[in-house]
């Protein structure tokens, strides 16, 4: 096998490698027949590898980029694998520090999974019931508004929970976030935990945060502890987990989550069976346990690079990417840059070129879980030659983290839950919001789009302040795809607010609803008056009959588009749902 040593492959652990060859074996099986497909299905999710909508040998992997860090010769490899395996040679960077190859056939996922876990990159309980995501603020270390920087802690945890054994088979899916600054950047509210870093008389700990949660059923999560000392923070994870896999709901899946428990027993509860359950982690543990739980040291300062002096550029557009993807970090003379993904999506050729400037411009690539990456430690004296290469490597889109910068999951082009393609709307929101001048509106700009292509919010509708999920109505003897439309979501700390339903909008006019609400904000908004602030002030509510008129559906022979989705190639739509997997 290319790449052995002694019988061993290069630069992978002996767990690693068993794994690997395991899921070799499995898929010799399957298709010599001898394999339980049930079987193969649940040790797959355990090591992030997906079904495909109407393919069953074809997959969806995730890779987790843990904690959102990514160097430049693991972006190369992301590089190498889209463009060998992915049908559609693009790698899709999620809202949760991962990214996604679709369309990749059963026979090339073992050498796959040897490129990116040699890359120090896994796969590893990215799907089924496990600890999929632990996710970091990704200004941590460079924001001038943070505690201190979590990021040696957010490491600490991923490295202590992965292939823990009380991760591998809980209830439900479990999520957990770490922030430092008073910004609520990691989006802590929504995670099963959150921690939030606080000083207490010069200490290091966490604000703990627990069942919050999206899906169809949302929930903000509620304080466990104002302030756990550093030195407690992992053995906290652990009671927490442990009293999940103990008592969440294993006979309904819809009632599994860590919430759930949660709005069962109470907070007061809760709280004092972790801090019981903790007292029994700490009496029990092993040295392994021990040495992991030592509060980590501060991370060392990264390479800084010594780029081409060149601070402005009069390449076209440089102004507004410099008004809207910078970030001026705590450190004198450094900025964070994004690196806006229309759509979540970059090519082999854009991840190597960004590999490249990442080497030339920057100390350090992170993904954030606005499905960007962003390049720390960038020179203020090197932005304009920054840009330009950039531009040149069409990586400089301007716009980010603006109503431009659409979240979207990817919806019924792979999902099998899916009801609509969100990529199709996302394409349509885009390019009918460019041709309209209010974009420009410093009230405007911040206004936060987000889409899923069904009510599960795997693109975070529920926390948009404008937010859309798939849908479904019929007219007639026709479906017809609608999205319903839901204002006023947001988080911050201690806090998520969930946007109110407003409409249920034909999909082909789902661009002209968000066009007639922002409209009306600009005519009717009060001096120097928020988004949100106008919403609060107005109500949700009293945007349902400025829509109302657009979810009449003209009759299929004047009109056969509104039966067709967005981005479904012009084929009449049906609604086709699969067996759901992020629920196995």
């Amino acid at each position: 096998m290319e790449g052995t040593q002694g019988g061993r492959e290069a630069g992978l652990s002996p767990e690693v490698e068993a794994e690997i060859r395991y899921l070799e074996a499995m898929i010799a099986r399957l298709e010599a027949g001898e394999e339980d497909p049930e079987d193969f299905r649940v040790f797959r999710l355990k090591n992030g590898i997906y079904g495909i909508r109407g393919r069953p040998e074809h997959h969806m992997v995730r890779i987790k980029l843990p904690v959102g860090r990514i160097s430049p010769e693991a972006l190369r490899v992301l590089a190498e694998v889209a463009e060998r395996y992915a049908e559609n040679r693009l790698a899709h960077v999620t809202t949760r520090q991962a990214v996604q190859l679709h369309h990749v056939h059963r026979k090339h996922l073992p050498e796959l999974l040897r490129r990116v876990n040699r890359a120090g990159l896994t796969t590893r309980e990215a799907c089924g019931h496990s600890i999929r995501a632990i996710t970091c603020c990704p200004y941590a270390g460079v924001s001038p508004e943070e505690a201190f920087d979590v990021t040696p802690y957010a490491q600490a945890t991923y490295r202590y929970f992965l292939r823990h054994p009380v991760g591998q088979n809980l209830p439900r899916k479990f999520k957990i976030a770490f922030e430092g600054c008073a910004t609520d950047h990691a989006r802590t509210p929504i995670h099963d935990i959150g921690a939030v870093a606080a000083l207490e008389g010069g200490k290091r700990g966490f604000r703990i945060y627990v069942g919050g949660g999206l899906g169809a059923a949302p929930m903000s999560a509620e304080l466990l502890e104002p302030f756990t000392p550093e030195e407690d923070l992992l053995p906290t994870l652990l009671a927490i987990l442990r009293l999940f896999d103990r008592h969440g709901n294993r006979k309904v899946l819809t009632q599994a989550r860590l919430k759930f428990l949660l709005k069962k027993w109470g907070i007061a509860a809760f709280r004092e069976a972790v801090r019981e359950e903790r007292r029994i982690v700490k009496l029990t543990a092993r040295g392994a346990d021990l040495q992991a739980w030592q509060p980590p040291q501060d991370p060392p300062p990264p390479r800084l690079p010594s780029p081409p002096k060149k601070p402005f550029s009069f390449a076209p557009g440089f102004d507004e990417w410099r008004r809207n993807n910078l970030f001026r970090q705590k450190q004198a003379g450094f900025y964070t840059v994004i690196v806006r993904l229309p759509l979540g999506d970059i090519t082999p050729e854009g991840l190597r070129a960004l590999a490249e400037i990442a080497e030339t411009y920057a100390g350090e690539v992170r993904s954030a879980i606005s499905q960007n990456f962003l390049l720390r430690f960038v020179p203020e004296e090197a932005l304009g030659g920054l840009y330009e290469a950039l531009l040149e490597s069409g990586l400089a889109h301007p716009q980010a983290h603006t109503i431009l910068d659409i979240t979207r999951c990817p919806g019924a082009d792979t999902c099998n839950l899916a009801i609509t393609h969100s990529r199709g709307l996302a394409q349509a929101l885009e390019s009918h919001l460019l041709d309209l001048p209010l974009i420009q509106d410093p009230g405007v700009r911040p206004i936060s789009l987000k889409i899923s292509g069904c009510p599960n919010s795997c693109g975070q509708h529920p926390i948009a302040d404008i937010g859309f999920y798939g849908s479904s109505r019929k007219v007639g003897e026709r479906e017809v795809p609608h999205y319903t439309l839901l204002l006023g979501g947001r988080t911050r700390e201690g806090e998520a607010r969930f946007g109110q339903v407003v409409a249920r909008i034909p999909a082909r006019r789902a661009p002209e609803a968000v066009e007639r609400i922002l409209r009306r904000y600009q005519e009717e908004r009060q001096q120097n008056e928020s988004f949100q602030a106008f919403l609060d002030r107005k109500g949700a509510a009293s945007f349902k009959p400025l829509l109302e008129d657009l979810q009449s559906i003209p009759p299929y022979e004047e009109a056969p588009e509104f039966y067709q989705d967005l981005g479904a190639d012009g084929q009449d739509f049906r609604v086709q749902l699969g067996r759901g997997e992020c629920a196995v």
